[in-house]
């Protein structure tokens, strides 16, 4: 099929915004409006959502992962086995299904 060239006059604030959203989304402007307008086309009408979590980056989850750590190495807590980590599960578990039968 032919391509032909399509020009979109938007706000300089706006199309910069779009072009970080759709990196984050994995794809070019160009390619999330192909995707608009195919899905406009197929189902005659705005038929999605294409949406991004507020602080999703992979610095954010670094950040968690590393207050995490930080907590766990303050609670004496980072050298644990894993068998060491599911004990303490299934303590916590077991004491709360006690608490809560107590509460019933």
């Amino acid at each position: 099929m032919a391509q032909v060239s399509m020009t979109v006059r938007m706000d300089a604030q706006l199309k910069q915004k779009f072009d970080v959203l759709c990196s984050q989304f994995g794809m070019s402007a160009n390619t999330a409006m192909n995707i608009f307008a195919n899905a406009v086309v197929v189902y005659r009408r705005i038929p999605f959502e294409i949406k991004a979590y507020e602080d999703d980056s992979a610095e954010s989850w670094k950040r968690a992962f590393y207050a995490l750590r930080k907590q766990a190495r303050e609670n004496g807590l980072q050298d644990m086995s894993l068998e060491e980590i599911n004990e303490e599960i299934r303590q916590t578990r077991a004491e709360r299904a006690e608490r809560e039968k107590v509460a019933v």
